[in-house]
This record gives structure tokens, sequence and C-alpha cells, in this order.
């Protein structure tokens, strides 16, 4: 286990800041106490920076993946970080720091906010690690189970308590689901690492049922994360129920778990090559087609009926999940660095996807409705009306972040989807393409929605309030600009993902698989039985 302590520094480094916050966050001091933000900000940037000096194992399902996932994870993380500040402890504050109350520890929540935010990054990192079942179950977990208490704790009212409720009891039965397809997938290969496994389904030349049935209940269970059909019921609840931060925060990290922990399970059965294009066997394809054509249609027609902006957005998280299946259908490519190398498209898409979305719902966090009795966010569509004459920087936040989420060109979000295209054609999934184009045309009305609203009309009367917390109009501006300059440097990015995504040769599977000890590796009776059970005939 110790030749894995360099590939684990970044979250090692994260752990200890996150102690640090837990202590510091309920000091009597104030300033101490409001440093907690700070303090997580720079574990985040220092954890970013070590993680792109990572490299993975040899013979790791994906060794490429830590040196730019990890960096990416941190660099959202960071936007997301700006505009957590007043999420939290705001009413509590302000009465403490009148002399209306006494500072009480107990009644704060500052500590635990900000360090179950750094568990959850700690566990989205760690699934870019993960090479075991048990390894990746639990960094899914650990990813997960913080952002139950940051949604119930988001706001003081009960919407976010009833939205805390049904995204954990939900949570709960998707992580019932794919463990039983671990446990499934173990009991047909014999073993839970994953190189090993991907040995086994190797020498049995097919997969059978049991395999099958144990990576279609993974990947059921693992699309909550993702927010796919048929596991995406929670999400336009628990988006409007949870503070606008928070819900930034759940349209990145857990989506992006879900997106490694799919990649990483279909690596152990992989995906073939040959002169009709490249796919992943029948038995997987077929339900993942399916998924992806429905994740997608669903997201965006129901996002159509929508009048609250954190609905649209929660719909639109929806569809970018079918957009992004596609990619993971089409595959890595039959050499690293083709154009149609889809698993690197999906690696930059969730970047560019992060880096996007945050900014449109900064634009929510930013406002606050005028007729509240107390700091309310101002949800609905209408409010965003005429906010370029009003509020420019909110609006125009709003109408860039909007059009790059649709690909409008040449902003980042164009970028980003036109290797989905071309991974989907070098793929040979000509069908899934064209659904692609179409639920792309049919997002066109509500982006373009959210970019007029703004821009074109005027306010029917007073614009809402501007937040107090100027770090979320900064997180704002930030996604705007990174939604227009980050294009520039699209081409090195796609790149970088694409070498991410590049498999490891036979070679050093085998030598990975010898390297896993005699309790994980795959045995050459093992193999033999495995290839006897799993012959078609």
């Amino acid at each position: 286990m110790k030749e894995k302590l360099p590939i684990l520094l970044p979250e090692i480094i994260l752990f200890g800041f996150t102690c640090a916050v837990m202590v510091l966050g309920v000091s009597k001091t104030l300033r101490i106490r409001q440093a907690t933000a700070s303090i997580a900000g720079f574990g985040l940037l220092i954890a970013g920076i070590v993680g792109s000096m990572t490299q993975g194992e040899v013979g790791a399902p994906l060794p490429g993946l830590i040196p730019f996932a990890k960096p990416a994870i941190a660099a959202v993380g960071l936007l997301v970080l700006l505009l957590m500040s007043g999420s939290v402890d705001r009413a509590i504050e302000g009465r403490i720091k009148s002399g209306a109350e006494a500072f009480d520890a107990i009644k704060t929540n500052r500590a635990e906010f900000y360090s179950f935010f750094l568990f959850s990054i700690t566990g989205l990192m760690l699934c870019t690690s993960a090479d075991d079942l048990i390894w990746l179950f639990l960094a899914l977990e650990l990813t997960s189970l913080p952002t139950y208490v940051m949604v119930t704790i988001s706001t003081r009212g009960t919407a976010s308590q009833e939205a805390g409720v049904k995204y954990f009891f939900l949570g709960a039965l998707g992580a019932a689901i794919f463990l039983y397809g671990f446990a499934l997938i173990y009991g047909s290969t014999g073993s839970t690492d994953l190189v090993a496994i991907r040995s086994a389904v190797d020498a049995a030349g097919a997969i059978n049922p049991m395999l099958a049935i144990g990576l279609l209940l993974a990947l059921v269970g693992v699309s909550f994360k993702i927010a796919a059909v048929p596991m995406h019921f929670y999400t336009a609840d628990v988006y409007q129920g949870a503070a606008a931060p928070v819900s930034a925060m759940l349209a990145f990290v857990p989506k992006a778990a879900g997106f490694f922990a799919i990649i990483l399970l279909l690596t152990t059965v992989g995906w073939t090559h040959g002169p009709g294009g490249h796919s992943l066997p029948e038995a997987v394809r077929a339900p993942l087609w399916v998924m992806a054509v429905l994740t997608m249609t669903v997201g965006n027609v129901l996002a159509l009926l929508q009048s609250s902006t954190k609905r649209v957005l929660a719909y639109s998280s929806i569809a970018h999940s079918g957009y992004m299946l596609v990619g993971v259908i089409a595959g890595p490519g039959s050499r690293p660095g083709l154009a149609h190398n889809g698993i690197g498209a999906v690696l930059f898409y969730l970047l560019a996807y992060g880096l996007m979305n945050v900014g449109a719902f900064a634009v929510v966090a930013s406002l606050e409705r005028r007729d509240a009795a107390e700091p309310t966010e101002a949800d609905d569509l209408d409010e965003l009306r005429g906010l370029c004459s009003t509020r420019p920087l909110v609006g125009w936040t709003m109408v860039l972040c909007s059009l790059s989420l649709l690909g409008f060109p040449p902003a980042l979000g164009f970028f980003a989807k036109v290797p989905l295209f071309t991974s989907g054609i070098g793929a040979g999934e000509l069908p899934l393409v064209i659904i692609l184009g179409l639920n792309s045309a049919i997002a066109a009305f509500y982006y373009l929605r959210l970019a007029a609203l703004p821009l074109l009309e005027k306010a029917d009367g007073p614009p809402p309030n501007l937040s107090p917390f100027v770090t979320r109009r900064i997180a704002g501006a930030i996604s705007a600009a990174c939604a227009v300059l980050v294009g520039i440097g699209a081409n090195t990015l796609l790149k970088n993902a694409r070498q991410a995504a590049a498999m490891p040769t036979e070679a050093a599977n085998r030598a990975r698989a010898l390297a896993a000890g005699p309790d994980r590796q795959v045995s050459d009776d093992q193999a033999s039985r495995a290839s006897i059970q799993m012959s078609p005939d």
C-alpha cells in the first residue's frame, strides 16, 4: 500500500486542511472563523498543483487520468468555493456581530459546511485514483455523503431540509444498486482489482450473464451520481431546494465522480476496434445507448417547461449527462490522440461544463428578492429581465455562460461539444450523433431564453437586490471569462484530456495483474474457469 502514497498525496493534503477547517471553524474569534474559506481554498490550490505533478501507476486502468483530472477538480472546486460565502451562518453571525447573541459553537455550521465540502472534493479525487471496486465504492460514497448534509443545512428554510431528505434516500438506493452490481462483478471474475477483472474478461473472450448483469446494475446505480435516466427524478427538486452555491457543486462534483466511475468500470470490458468502428460489448452498449438518448431528451424537453432558473439548470444538467454518455459509448479510439477519442472528449467536457455552469448558478446566488422578509434567492426567470442594464456584471455573466452551455461558437462550450460529435461519428454511432444534434437544437430554446431575458428584455420593476457577498459575483465573472477565453487554449486542454484517456498496453496490464498480489490477481486456473463460464456456448 505504501507505493500508493505518492498517488494519494493531493488527497492527504486536502485531509490535513479539512482537519484545520473543522477546528478553526468553531473558534470564538470572528476573523479566524471567516478565514476557514481561505484556508480551504489554499488547500485546494496546493492539492491541485501537487496533483498536476503526480503520475498514475503503470498499468493502472487509466494511468494518465490523475495529472489531468486532479488539477481540473481543484480549479472548479476553487470557483465553487468562491460561491459558498454566506451560504451558512449568515443570520447567526449577524446577531453575534451586533451583540444580540453570544457565540455558541453548537449553533454554527461553518466548520462542518466547509469541511464537508473538502471531504467531497477529496472523494472525487480518490475516484480518479481508484483501481479496485472497493476503493471505487468508498470514494463514491465519500463524494456523496457530505453533500446530503450540505444540501440540508444550506438554507434556513424547510425547502433545503426536504431536498436533503429526498437526496439522501434516493442516494442510498443508488448506492445499494451499484454495490450489488459490484458484488456480482466480483462473483463472476473472482477479483475486485479492475485490471485483474479485465484480464479475466480477455481470457474468456466474452462476458457471461452474471458479469453483464453486474455491470448493468453498477451503471444504473452510478447513473444517480450523474443524474441520468432512470435515476434523475431527484435533480430538479434538490437543485431548487438547496442554496445555489450547493446546487452548483452538485452539478459538477457527483457528476464528475459518476463519469470517472463509469469510465473505469467500462475499461474492464473494453472497447473493440475494427473497420466498422469501435464499441462496447452489445450487452453493455445497448442499455447505455438507450440511457444516453432518454437522458438528453428528457432533460431538454422538461427544461422547456420550467419557470425557475435553478430548475432549468437542473434539467440542463441532466441533458449534459446524456451528451457525455455519447463519448462514453464511442470509447477511447483505436490510438491515443485520435479525433474520435470519446473518453478524452468526456474528460474535457467535464472540465468545460464545470467552468461554465458555475457562472449560471453564480447569477442566482448573487440576486436576492426585494419583497422577501429575509434574504431569499431571486430564482424566477422573470427576475432576469433587463439585468444587463440594471446589474451589468451579473447580467452579462448569465448571457455569456448560457451561450457557452448552448455550444455557441466561439465559446468554450462549442469546443467541448464538437469532440463528442466527432467521436460518435468515428465510432459509427451516426443515429446517436443525430439525436445529439437534435437535442442541442432543443436546448437552444431555453439557453437563448436565459441569454435574451437579461440582454433584450426590459425589467418590469426595480431589479433584484445584490447579495452582499462580492465573491459570488467574482466567481460568476471568472466563469464567464473562462467561457470566452479558455476556448483559445481548448486544443491544448483537449490534447491533454486525450492523453489522460489513453489506455495502458497489454504488457502493462499483465504486469499490473501479476503485481496485484496472490489474493487480488486472476490465476491461470481462475481465468480458465472464467473462460468456461463466459463461453457463448
